[in-house]
């Protein structure tokens, strides 16, 4: 399987690789990713319809032209739009298309035909329970761009040549037990995440990071109700989630920037998250959320650091603000998104979510807020201190704030556990990386709340007060490095001799200068 998915991924990263000359990493990720999810959709389709029509001895391609081809096509859509979600006509299947643009060897036209089906593929699901999730979901993929070519005709040339690559590629989809297809389709999010600089932040959280937050919020559980992430990005938080217990009901999400709410919709169909068990809205999660009538088992997020936000004292009537009696301020959004988190958190459940190290100790009205999470509210479980530079786009070090509303039930209540887990990563090239061995550790010290020098802490409530509802990690994980004693004897007979060397060494420059009937420089 791991050979399967690698073939894939080095597959799709070349064919995205024919596009990387004409754009940046940011558009040609909308066009590669677009493609991938219309020839996805088109295996589907034609999978689902050759199996309703096996016991009619046909196949979908051909019920075009066939005397009931009205009949059997309408019965089709019907199963096709409940079950999947979207219907496609045989004549606009990926494989159909990409012949017809390298029909005979050569090329011919097919940018209006491609920009047509992936319109239809949308109006298919109009009046349907599908339609908001599959409504715009091929808006970024602009096939009148110049950036594809100068001439419509070289626009064509390259949109074929990448097809044709496509439709080569064995997607491998009636393997029911694989999610081959899911993982390389993470992996190439990935790869442009890596590429795309400070953009990255907004759309993707690196798979060591996701993997810490997805087993904080499932310690000790095998199924969820649902999850949630009220920043989703490309969905690969929710996603990784669903990996570390055997079933999870339903996911939410709501994401701000248009493209990356499409990416994350396309993400979660890609992974075979049937469209009525997730629920991905495009709006401002502070300003205007979605979900607010819901509460959550598991709550994974990573938000802008340090964003803006309108900070209106309209909030201070909000459900999600008003007990707090302050707002985190409009320059910086980190605790508002806490507040937001804690507001949508189950009374069984548990949050994870990564800020900037300043939400563990900055004062004022942050301050206030942190300590009546803490001392009234009791509902802050660990800190834990993640290395420097592990973030595209950022090098600042980061923090995983563990959060639940109900601590009694893990023993916990009394206490809050602080990890630094800052010095245990792998550089890799410009980047530093969490190892598995590293993640383990973080994940076993917070199972078992274990105390190691240097490393991690369980902190009364009581310290924790004194410390004035400081949690700046060092106040309570002890991480100074005595060095080695002095040894001044030592010391002192090395510059004793060094101090005979220069003296020779000046005796000797002398002497030359003498010789040469010049002045000595000192």
């Amino acid at each position: 399987m791991t050979e399967q998915k690698a073939k894939l991924e080095q597959q799709l990263w070349n064919i995205a690789n024919t596009l990387r000359g004409k754009m940046n990493a940011d558009e040609f990720r909308d066009y590669i990713l677009g493609f991938i999810f219309y020839k996805y959709l088109s295996t589907k389709m034609n999978l689902y319809a050759n199996k309703i029509l096996k016991p009619d001895g046909l196949t979908f391609q051909e019920i075009e032209g066939h005397p009931q081809e009205a009949e059997y096509m309408a019965a089709i859509k019907d199963a096709a739009l409940d079950r999947l979600g979207y219907f496609l006509e045989p004549s606009h299947l990926f494989s159909e298309l990409a012949k017809r643009g390298n029909g005979g060897g050569k090329h011919q036209f097919i940018l209006g035909d491609l920009a047509k089906v992936l319109t239809h593929i949308e109006q298919s699901t109009m009046g349907s329970e599908s339609e908001e999730d599959f409504g715009n979901l091929f808006e970024d993929l602009d096939l009148t761009s110049s950036k594809l070519g100068k001439s419509e005709n070289d626009k064509n040339e390259l949109i074929v040549k990448v097809l044709t690559h496509l439709d080569e590629v064995d997607f491998d989809l009636e393997n029911t037990e694989s999610d081959v297809l899911g993982d390389a389709y993470e992996y190439l999010i990935g790869q442009f995440a890596s590429g795309a600089g400070k953009k990255a932040g907004e759309f993707y959280t690196p798979q060591q990071v996701s993997n810490v937050l997805a087993q904080l919020v499932t310690v000790g559980k095998e199924q969820l109700r649902n999850v949630y992430d009220p920043t989703c990005g490309s969905g690969s938080l929710l996603l990784r989630v669903a990996k570390e217990v055997k079933s999870v009901g339903a996911y939410y999400g709501q994401e701000m920037n248009p493209t990356t709410y499409n990416l994350c919709r396309m993400n979660m169909i890609m992974h075979d998250v049937h469209y009525k068990r997730f629920d991905i809205k495009n709006e401002d999660t502070l300003e205007r959320p979605q979900h607010l009538d819901l509460r959550f088992e598991a709550i994974v997020a990573n938000p802008p650091f340090s964003a803006k936000w309108s900070a209106s004292p309209l909030f201070m009537s909000d459900d999600r603000f008003s007990a707090y009696g302050k707002l985190a301020p409009s320059s910086k959004a980190d605790f508002a998104f806490v507040q937001h988190m804690v507001h949508q958190l189950d009374d069984n459940g548990t949050m994870a979510v990564v800020l900037p190290h300043g939400v563990l100790f900055r004062g004022a009205a942050e301050g206030h807020i942190r300590k009546y999470l803490i001392k009234d509210r009791n509902y802050l479980d660990a800190v834990i201190g993640l290395p420097a530079n592990i973030f595209y786009g950022t090098s600042i070090p980061t923090c995983i704030l563990v959060l639940k509303k109900n601590r009694s039930l893990s023993g916990a209540e009394g206490n809050v556990l602080f990890i630094d887990a800052s010095q245990h990563f792998e550089k890799v090239k410009t980047q530093n990386m969490l190892r598995e061995e590293d993640i383990n550790k973080i994940i076993d010290t917070y199972r078992e709340r274990t105390v190691e020098d240097k490393y991690s802490y369980v902190a009364s409530l009581k310290e924790i007060k004194e410390n004035d509802y400081n949690l700046n990690i060092p106040r309570y994980v002890d991480t100074f490095e005595e060095e080695d004693p002095v040894d001044l004897t030592a010391v002192a007979a090395e510059l004793k001799a060094l101090n005979k060397e220069i003296a020779d060494t000046d005796s000797t420059i002398a002497d030359f200068c003498k010789q040469l009937n010049i002045e000595t420089p000192f």
